[in-house]
């Protein structure tokens, strides 16, 4: 027969302790020693799909066939259309501007404030509507009435004022005072002009000059059926610009002092040009004939005229000071100013295309 021990059960119990807390100590090592090392990853049951993969496209019809532009044409292969390619990115147009003096030749501080007004522009290039050297168009006056002031405009430039253009960028006309010289040779001798040099004519961006030499002196008539107005009339048939400027310094029609010459009275309008621009009369003056604009622009240096018998035609004149016109144009739109040597604005005429 056996006896049970009153000690035992005390014994166990503490045995028990001490198993509970040796486990909770290792448990706490583990979690200390385990803190730096990634978790294994989770693993992904094989029936689902990974969160955030794409699933795999399927095909539930044929995809049509690429159609070659050889076969394209055929009625049972459809029509081909080849994607546009740009080969050009759109630019703005710049807009040209050019001034237009004329009667100016003085060599004086008036035609040199005119010079300054113009220059301050810094246009493209000058047109001139004749007088270009007073008093009689001689080679001992023409540098100091043309070159002390735009020599920088003038190719090729002989003069004693400066350097001149790398390329010609002042066109004139020739005037009365001009053609007062023998056959007007200091002007032929000093320019350097297409053509002629009495008349001729060049483009630049949108615009079509037609240079006129409207003196009886010329040799080639200044009548409506002269050869120099045949030229004219081919010339501007055959441009294909949007504006064509004609300009002459005989106007066809002024209310100024010498009026209008008859014999430069072509029919402009008819044969397409654009506008006539002319001088001779010291004034500035707009008018509209056969719905063409017509300009008198003379007071660009010499003595200021009146007006005289004013023209139904007429619709701006002024001869209070001396000035310059400016032009702008681009390939819809042209814009012809008048302004003083003080750069006040007297007139502004625009024509939309």
């Amino acid at each position: 027969m056996s006896t049970s021990s009153p000690n035992r059960p005390r014994f166990l119990l503490l045995a028990l302790g001490y198993i509970v807390i040796l486990g909770v100590v290792a448990g706490v090592l583990l979690t200390v020693l385990g803190s730096g090392a990634a978790p294994a990853p989770a693993a992904i049951p094989e029936s689902s799909t990974p969160t955030g993969l794409l699933t795999p496209l399927v095909l539930t019809e044929t995809p049509t066939p690429f159609i070659p532009p050889a076969e394209a044409n055929s009625p049972s292969t459809g029509t081909y259309t080849p994607f546009p390619i740009l080969t050009e990115l759109p630019t703005t147009e710049v807009p040209v501007v050019f001034a237009v003096i004329g009667d100016y030749g003085s060599g004086d501080r008036r035609a040199g404030d005119v010079a300054e007004l113009v220059k301050s522009w810094q246009p493209d290039f000058i047109i001139t509507t004749g007088d270009n050297n007073y008093p009689y168009g001689s080679a001992e006056t023409i540098d100091a009435a043309i070159g002390q002031f735009y020599h920088d405009y003038i190719y090729s430039y002989n003069g004693e004022y400066g350097a001149g253009a790398d390329q010609n960028r002042f066109f004139p006309v020739l005037g009365n005072h001009d053609w007062l010289t023998a056959n007007a040779r200091p002007y032929i001798d000093y320019f350097t002009l297409p053509g002629n040099e009495h008349y001729y004519d060049f483009t630049w961006g949108p615009l079509h000059f037609f240079a006129l030499d409207g003196d009886p002196n010329n040799p080639d008539g200044v009548g409506s059926s002269s050869i120099q107005a045949e030229w004219l009339r081919e010339g501007l048939a055959a441009s294909t610009a949007p504006w064509k400027i004609v300009y002459v310094h005989q106007p066809p029609y002024s209310s100024g002092r010498h009026g209008s010459v008859g014999w430069m009275r072509w029919p402009f309008a008819e044969w397409g040009a654009s506008v006539v621009m002319a001088g001779h009369d010291h004034t500035y003056e707009r008018l509209s004939i056969d719905g063409l604009p017509y300009f008198v622009n003379g007071v660009g240096g010499g003595a200021i005229y009146d007006f005289n018998e004013i023209l139904p035609e007429s619709q701006v004149r002024f001869n209070a000071d001396y000035g310059a016109m400016r032009v702008t144009a681009s390939s819809t739109s042209i814009v012809y100013e008048f302004i003083t040597r003080a750069g006040e604005v007297i007139d502004v005429y625009e024509v939309q295309r």
